[in-house]
């Protein structure tokens, strides 16, 4: 683990949804019945939880908050480039994941063609709605828990046409009609197989992989990836492709994806700078 990683940063630019906290320095999230915690230093399980348990939390914690990122790589990887000044914007900041496949691919939906920050409400609800309270915090509803929430129900999230794309699928999952386990194939494989689903596009598979499973891509189509790499090269938006993207960023090779989520906060932080100004 690299000492160097942020976890205000990480924190910063991670869905609110309510299953986790950052506070006094403490990460704290709710999984599966128990709250576990890290500080950047040491983690912190409930008394009663068992050596083979630490381990799998512990292993569950690395992975969401991408503690095992070599960022001193990466930076040397990009400090010679037009990316360099991105080593100063987020020094310190890792590609924050979900911490069940089945909450990536819910989180996914939820975020199609909406503003990140407006995707993160709708999730919130929606938890909240169905998921469990566990002292200040959220467990995040499991698949039947979600079904079980009527049509009324789900329209207080805010969702609009997205929730019935996720009864659809969380149907699918239940079934066994859909797998997530997607690890041993490769991006082009793992895409075709979730875009034959209704509801997963290109955009929607990417961000999957990426949220879900940790794989090396990114959604190129992305709007704010197209707007950030406009503003870093000096372009105009509606000029930058989705292909333009991928040829700027498939050459950084293994650390593609962290690049391009760099990319994408910088577009997001430059555009809430641009809306403060404008109010």
């Amino acid at each position: 683990m690299v000492k160097v990683i942020d976890l205000n940063k990480v924190t910063h630019e991670m869905i609110k949804n309510g299953t986790w906290e950052f506070k006094n320095g403490v990460f704290r999230h709710a999984l599966g019945g128990s709250i576990i915690g890290f500080d950047g230093e040491n983690f912190y399980f409930p008394d009663y939880f068992s050596q083979k348990q630490q381990k799998e939390a512990k292993k569950k914690l690395e992975f969401v908050l991408g503690l095992n990122t070599d960022l001193e790589k990466f930076y040397s990887e990009i400090e010679d480039s037009k990316f360099a000044f991105l080593i100063r914007e987020f020094y310190g900041l890792t590609i924050p994941k979900a911490p069940d496949k089945y909450q990536a691919l819910v989180e996914t939906i939820a975020q199609q063609q909406v503003s990140f920050e407006f995707a993160m409400r709708t999730i919130r609800n929606l938890v909240k709605l169905a998921g469990k309270k566990l002292e200040n915090l959220y467990i995040f509803p499991n698949p039947q828990n979600i079904l079980n929430l009527s049509e009324e129900k789900l329209r207080e999230t805010k969702l609009g046409y997205r929730a019935g794309y996720i009864r659809h699928l969380t149907r699918e999952y239940l079934e066994g009609n859909l797998n997530l386990d997607l690890e041993e194939l490769d991006e082009k494989e793992a895409i075709k197989y979730l875009t034959e689903f209704k509801g997963i596009g290109r955009w929607s598979a990417e961000l999957f992989l990426a949220y879900g499973l940790g794989k090396n891509v990114y959604p190129a189509g992305d709007l704010g990836m197209k707007r950030g790499i406009a503003k870093i090269f000096g372009k105009n938006p509606k000029e930058v492709k989705e292909k333009d993207v991928r040829e700027i960023i498939e050459p950084y090779g293994k650390w593609k994806s962290l690049l391009a989520f760099y990319i994408l906060c910088y577009d997001r932080k430059t555009e809430t700078v641009k809306k403060r100004g404008k109010n």
